[in-house]
């Protein structure tokens, strides 16, 4: 099974000309195509916190459904973020991930059920503060492990860490592998990698890049990343 997975912080689709514009993210996204993607900051910031892409829109691409969290009904996701996956995709359960924080932020999990083997995947947005990112991987890999039978997973998101190799990801350890495919903020000069995925052991890496494109130099002040994964037969 050969899977891509992307995330992306949509800056709830405020691009750098200032403009809301979600028909050009889900451009982006339809540029990208991936089976399952992680959104942040898919909500707007104030008032009733709504989704920044209408379910009409994602009904009207045809290729994507947002993973049921039913906590707002405005919203797709959870403290802005979401999962989008394949319509094609079953969904056997999905939740909130409680994160210790400070801010509005947090992570959502799914348990999809893809040409019969079940896969998990965590879409986070981690905290400013590199004491919380810490205190919120731990909290992040204890979930995954504790939340259903043991099965490939896939974590990824912004995770706000500026260090390659110190700060939370420092609690990433074996069996678990960090993927940082480059560069992503800001998107118009990239030099912070701050868009990161985590896959366990049972995927094959086959391809990790940046996403860069016209469109997504401007749609928002991050550019989206994605992994082609591979898992081998049983």
């Amino acid at each position: 099974m050969e899977l891509t997975f992307a995330s992306y912080n949509i800056h709830k689709a405020v691009g750098l000309d200032r403009r809301r514009d979600p028909e050009r993210i889900l451009a982006i996204l339809h540029e990208i195509d991936a089976d399952v993607i992680a959104l942040q900051e898919a909500d707007r910031r104030t008032g009733r916190r709504q989704t920044v892409l209408p379910l009409q829109l994602l009904d009207d691409l045809g290729h994507y459904k947002a993973v049921p969290l039913n906590h707002r009904p405005d919203s797709i996701g959870w403290h802005g973020n979401a999962l989008l996956v394949r319509r094609d995709f079953g969904v056997i359960e999905a939740g909130v991930v409680p994160l210790p924080t400070l801010e509005p932020r947090g992570a959502v999990r799914a348990d999809l059920l893809v040409e019969g083997r079940r896969l998990r995947v965590v879409g986070m947005h981690l905290d400013l503060s590199g004491l919380r990112r810490r205190q919120q991987v731990r909290t992040i890999l204890a979930h995954a492990d504790r939340c259903g039978p043991a099965c490939p997973t896939v974590l990824m998101g912004d995770t706000n860490e500026w260090s390659l190799r110190r700060g939370a990801l420092g609690e990433l350890r074996a069996p678990w592998r960090v993927i940082t495919p480059g560069p992503t903020f800001p998107s118009r000069r990239p030099v912070a990698r701050l868009d990161r995925m985590v896959i366990s052991a049972e995927w094959d890496l086959l391809e990790s890049a940046v996403h860069h494109s016209v469109l997504a130099a401007r749609g928002s002040d991050h550019l989206p990343v994605f992994a082609r994964l591979q898992l081998p037969k049983k």
